[in-house]
């Protein structure tokens, strides 16, 4: 598996873009930067995108990318979340207010895209891999996600406070190969992270030693612009050579 970071972080600012994974060109992990990062063509080549929550840095380009693809897909963009962020979508966002309903559009029977409430724990299948929806602790109800395929299994947690239950799935999945991790905040800022539902490099290292690792990398991603340099040197502090700070537009081969 190919994993190119879109976006890697937990606000926009010039040189800094909003969470969002791309997995072989064609699915992606959240949508915070597809518009401000693809080409056209290569839009248009995404079939699947799995939202971890409905909070916008998260979201905010799935609505942005509607327009672009009238006349040129055959078949809809399927967003998929669970039940909690799809209502959102559907109420807070493609409500014909904030954004026009493109599941409508062009027409009722051929729309540009279309909603798929997932499942809680039990795995579907998309693109040949098997995917499973595990609830992680932030304020509005969020996921993580394991993805299994012929390369072994991958997961991400979407934005996270302390959790448990994701890491139990985790270390009950075989063949792990990378765990994508949020990091939002420095340890100065602990307060913070701990009321918005967010991780730290403490916080972080808490949650690490709740997890089998198996020799697998941990990814670090989510960190807000604002406070990058610190959160960054107190990851270096760590000298841990299993943990990678995600940067914008790096890919990842998964084997």
């Amino acid at each position: 598996m190919k994993i190119r970071v879109l976006g890697a972080h937990g606000g926009e600012l010039p040189g800094f873009r909003t969470t969002c994974f791309l997995l072989d060109q064609k699915l992606c992990v959240d949508g915070g930067a597809i518009t401000a990062t693809l080409k056209l063509e290569d839009i248009l080549k995404i079939d699947d995108i799995f939202l971890t929550h409905s909070h916008f840095d998260h979201v905010k380009d799935v609505p942005l990318m509607t327009d672009l693809l009238v006349g040129h897909r055959k078949t809809p963009v399927v967003v998929h979340g669970p039940a909690e962020t799809m209502e959102a979508m559907d109420k807070d966002v493609f409500n014909n207010r904030v954004w026009p309903d493109f599941r409508v559009i062009p027409t009722k029977e051929k729309p540009v895209l279309a909603f798929d409430v997932m499942p809680i724990h039990k795995p579907v299948t998309c693109q040949g891999l098997k995917i499973r929806a595990i609830p992680v602790h932030h304020p509005v109800y969020s996921v993580g996600y394991i993805i299994e395929g012929k390369f072994g299994a991958i997961a991400f947690s979407g934005d996270t406070g302390p959790t448990d239950e994701l890491w139990r799935a985790i270390n009950a999945t075989p063949n792990l190969k990378a765990v994508f991790l949020e990091l939002s905040f420095p340890n100065t800022m602990q307060w913070l992270a701990d009321i918005s539902g967010h991780l730290t490099p403490k916080t972080v290292m808490s949650e690490i030693g709740k997890l089998d690792r198996r020799g697998a990398k941990v990814y670090l991603y989510h960190l807000k612009p604002a406070v990058i340099d610190e959160v960054k040197a107190e990851v270096r502090a760590l000298k841990k050579d299993f943990l990678h700070v995600c940067e914008l537009d790096e890919v990842y081969n998964i084997v």
